[in-house]
């Protein structure tokens, strides 16, 4: 699960990382009381405006309505509200939204950080993630900050660190302090650094994530060391524990038909093909992918119905597939073993019926318990529909309605 910023850093800022102090506001009729209230708090007189979406490159990125930038600053109490009337409320596009803006319904009114000092900021980018080769947690950081990481990542591979953690054991004092040393920091930046990574995994560790990225990380100009920006990604399955955490999902961030099969009890994710599938099964949901593709098709979606497959659910999972308009053909490719085959033909023979007029050819291959009775079941239902056994049938019958 996503977060926006500003829930990222109000995470971070409860295991005690320090972070760039802000207000969200939703009403531009809000933002200047936002504004002033966090002023009072911080001092700042600088702020910067933040569009609040589940996408990178907001920096870089332009507000169709208002040509805006998604971040802006703000250089008085004065600018706070034409600033905000930019970008809330506009559709923000970025490298990361596909060519498609993202509505912007929340803002964060942030403290200018970069203000001058004894020495000039500096900015660092490190991330917390599983690196599931060696099914250990990994630091990636560098010096290059504020930058875009793949780009680093391509140009200059030397600047990416990584430090290993061994979850046995978890972060040592001396990974910390190598990481520090790694960045070219010293004296109280150095010591601000180790507590600050040393928060950054108990956070990524205590709030079950899949990846903490902060960049920048910056060091001030008076050597304090805080998370400016902040891109949180929950792991789903561990938000049973985390009910605060599963409260801050934003749907309107998702995909609308994603939103919907979730509340349906159904794993399904939309992809760019032209095949939609029905699969009961991960392990089989990804092998029934793999014949689309080799037949010559590629696969819509990825939908998992799970152990049951009644006439309500397979319905449902129909009509989930069928919003896509770029679908040209569905296969079921159901193993019956939780769920005897029979009862599932009998639910596409009623999902079909219910339906009425399918739109789309339609291929069925049931294996496994009362495979046979399932065949005859949709072979005498009088329907369109394609029944067949073995699986490479099943990619050729693909491959023959694409034609």
């Amino acid at each position: 699960m996503n977060l926006h910023e500003y829930q990222g850093k109000s995470i971070l800022k409860s295991f005690g990382v320090a972070i760039q102090a802000g207000k969200v506001v939703d009403k531009v009729e809000n933002a200047v009381a936002a504004a002033k209230e966090l002023s009072d708090e911080t001092g700042t007189e600088w702020y910067v405006v933040k569009a609040q979406i589940h996408a990178g490159g907001r920096g870089k990125g332009t507000v169709e309505e208002t040509g805006s930038h998604g971040v802006v600053l703000a250089k008085g109490i004065d600018k706070i509200e034409d600033t905000v009337k930019g970008i809330l409320g506009g559709h923000l596009t970025t490298a990361q939204t596909n060519g498609v803006g993202k509505m912007v319904n929340k803002v964060l009114i942030a403290e200018d950080v970069y203000y001058p000092g004894e020495s000039e900021p500096s900015e660092f980018y490190m991330s917390v993630l599983l690196d599931r080769e060696s099914g250990r947690n990994v630091i990636v950081y560098s010096t290059e900050g504020g930058m875009d990481i793949e780009a680093v990542a391509e140009n200059t591979p030397h600047l990416i660190f990584k430090e290993v953690v061994d979850p046995r054991v978890g972060l040592q004092g001396f990974q910390m302090r190598k990481i520090a040393f790694n960045l070219g920091l010293s004296g109280a930046a150095f010591k601000g650094m180790t507590k600050f990574i040393n928060s950054l995994y108990s956070a990524y560790v205590g709030c079950d994530a899949s990846m903490f990225e902060i960049n920048p990380v910056l060091k001030t100009s008076d050597d304090k060391i805080i998370a400016v920006d902040a891109k949180v990604t929950l792991d789903g399955n561990g938000l049973f524990r985390h009910k605060d955490y599963a409260e801050m999902r934003d749907k309107t961030e998702e995909d609308p038909t994603e939103v919907e099969a979730d509340e349906a009890g159904l794993n399904f994710v939309k992809l760019d093909g032209n095949v939609g599938c029905m699969v009961n099964g991960a392990g089989l949901a990804m092998a029934t992918m793999d014949i689309i593709k080799l037949s010559g098709g590629s696969p819509a979606n990825f939908l998992d119905v799970g152990g049951t497959a009644d006439a309500e659910r397979v319905e449902k999972a129909f009509g989930i597939i069928l919003k896509d308009e770029n679908v040209k053909a569905i296969l079921i490719n159901i193993f019956g073993g939780i769920v005897r085959c029979d009862r599932v033909a009998q639910g596409v023979v009623d999902a079909y019926k219910a339906i009425g007029k399918f739109p789309v050819p339609l291929i069925v291959r049931l294996q496994g318990t009362n495979a046979v009775e399932a065949k005859e079941l949709i072979d005498n239902s009088g329907l369109d529909v394609i029944s067949v056994v073995l699986l490479q049938e099943a990619a050729d019958k693909v491959k023959e309605v694409l034609a």
